[in-house]
């Protein structure tokens, strides 16, 4: 009786190795999928260069869900000032090496600079850009504006118009609405918690209580915060102050009623919907 029974606890202690031996083998395997899984995230990454958000489970988030669970889910996840484009137009800002600005300050159109007209074709490629995977100068957003749009700028009149920037802006995949000034402050605040961003046109004449002598101007507003009532300000015209955060009531006040609109929110980025997809800056640019 005592070798069976020697024997029976030698099978039972084999039964119990090979069990651990089964369990060790599941999980290796289970250990090995995920790494592959991040492994080929990482490559995806490093693609595209950027915007984790759409890369890795895209497909799989095309295949699974609607068109407004997607976007509920890419609403969902926070976004950092970092990741926030804020392009510079102007001159003065890429002779002094300033982070934002580029060559694109020397392009001239009928004798118009860039640096006196482009402020909203730096905001429209501050949204393409930031929403996209895909990343372009506000010189190649010149261009494919004229392309996809009725936008002609001349020796009289450079800065693109609101139908014009709507247009070239859906042709993007970017979905967006223009807007006359809201009767009350409140109402306002609601349409800016609910963008994913906005373009607004401000002017000193209305209320000068943060721009000066600026009779028409288009800047870029991200990123509401309820806590303090403030967004993030991509100024494409003001190195000092791109880039900072100011009190939403700064933009109501200036908004410039003498134009038909006076601002443009977007509420999102479909890729399905991107005709244009254009990828790559060429001209030299001061990368942050």
């Amino acid at each position: 009786m005592g070798k069976g029974w020697t024997m029976k606890k030698k099978l039972s202690l084999l039964g119990l190795v090979l069990i651990f031996l089964f369990l060790l083998l599941g999980v290796g395997i289970t250990i090995e999928k995920e790494r592959r899984m991040e492994d080929q995230a990482k490559v995806q990454v490093d693609e595209t260069g950027r915007k984790s958000m759409y890369v890795g489970a895209s497909q799989w988030l095309r295949e699974n869900l609607s068109k407004e669970e997607r976007e509920g889910l890419i609403r969902a996840f926070e976004r950092k000032e970092k990741d926030i484009y804020t392009f510079l137009q102007g001159p003065r800002s890429w002779s002094e090496g300033i982070p934002w600005s580029g060559e694109w300050c020397q392009f001239y159109v009928e004798g118009n600079p860039f640096g006196g007209f482009g402020c909203g074709l730096c905001c429209m490629a501050n949204i393409y850009n930031t929403l996209s995977p895909y990343e372009v100068s506000p010189l190649d957003m010149f261009e494919h504006a004229k392309m996809a749009s009725d936008y002609t700028p001349d020796g009289k009149y450079g800065a693109i118009d609101w139908e014009e920037m709507r247009c070239a802006l859906k042709v993007c995949g970017v979905g967006s609405q223009i807007h006359r000034k809201p009767e009350t402050y409140e109402e306002f605040q609601e349409q800016i918690r609910l963008a994913e961003s906005a373009i607004v046109l401000i002017c000193s004449g209305n209320d000068d209580t943060y721009w000066q002598d600026t009779p028409g101007h288009y800047v870029n507003i991200w990123l509401y915060q309820e806590e303090d009532d403030t967004v993030f300000l991509a100024e494409p015209g003001s190195p000092e102050n791109n880039r900072s955060r100011i009190p939403l009531r700064y933009i109501y006040d200036a908004l410039k009623t003498a134009s038909r609109f006076q601002y443009l929110s977007v509420s999102g980025y479909e890729q399905e919907e991107d005709r244009w997809r254009s990828d790559g800056i060429e001209e030299h640019w001061n990368r942050p």
